[in-house]
């Protein structure tokens, strides 16, 4: 009895082709020197921000990093030239410095607790989807989601201050079973170090201080953020009283609210 071998698959073929292709040593090299050419490469203190591109860029870095492949290469390009363009709408931190926003949903770990993940992301992605909407309409960037909130930056104080108030009010009417939304708001004007998508200092965390200090739809602002606004539009009341552990003493802060809504 004669035994022929069966001719392999062509799909085989071609994979094994291709794979061979994608591991050449002159492809990767060429790869790699496209990428390096891209804004964004090699920043090893850029922090994740929990957008897509930042995950994908991870699975990227993560995938077949033992094994050379131009089509890796190719892919992290991409991403990173995404990111450049995402961040290039983000405000330079000036000599005038820039203001701080962080926002947080008031009473949402408690309810998280009872409604279940299903209601909970869909809740999330409402407010997520408003709050971005809001904030790049007055000319901000989102930084990063911090949860059931989000830390932005803007480089005018008017704009941050009329951004924050109209998110609070947003995302009060958005409907959820057993819960009514309501978001408070912290502003402050500084100069953080901006480290890739992110930035880090003692003005951000100011700002943060200061959002926890907020009632629900209340905007808190500090004295560098209201003194660059117009007070014809604005109307301003000293938050008496103030004190929050990792602020200066002298730290002063005031409730905003916009004239027109007044």
């Amino acid at each position: 009895m004669i035994v022929t071998e069966r001719p392999e698959p062509w799909h085989h073929r071609t994979r094994r082709f291709l794979r061979a292709t994608d591991q050449r040593r002159e492809l990767v090299r060429g790869a790699r020197f496209l990428r390096g050419l891209v804004p964004g490469a090699g920043e090893p203190l850029a922090p994740s921000t929990g957008r897509s591109s930042d995950r994908l860029a991870r699975l990227l870095a993560e995938a077949g990093a033992d094994r050379p492949s131009a089509t890796r290469e190719l892919g992290l390009a991409a991403v990173q030239a995404w990111q450049a363009v995402r961040r290039s709408g983000a405000p330079a931190v000036s000599a005038d410095g820039i203001t701080v926003l962080f926002t947080d949903l008031v009473g949402f770990s408690t309810w998280a607790l009872e409604a279940g993940d299903d209601r909970v992301l869909q809740l999330l992605r409402e407010v997520s989807k408003v709050t971005e909407s809001i904030v790049i309409g007055h000319r901000g960037s989102v930084v990063k989601g911090l949860g059931d909130g989000v830390m932005a930056v803007f480089a005018d104080p008017g704009e941050a201050v009329n951004a924050a108030y109209e998110t609070c009010s947003a995302v009060s009417v958005i409907k959820a079973e057993g819960y009514l939304p309501h978001l408070r708001a912290g502003l402050h004007r500084g100069n953080p170090q901006r480290v890739g998508d992110d930035y880090l200092g003692v003005d951000v965390n100011i700002a943060a201080r200061i959002m926890a200090a907020a009632d629900g739809d209340e905007v808190l602002a500090s004295a560098s953020v209201v003194e660059e606004l117009d007070q014809d539009i604005f109307t301003v009341r000293p938050r008496r009283n103030f004190r929050a552990k990792g602020t200066p003493r002298d730290l002063r802060v005031f409730r905003v609210v916009p004239r027109y809504s007044s």
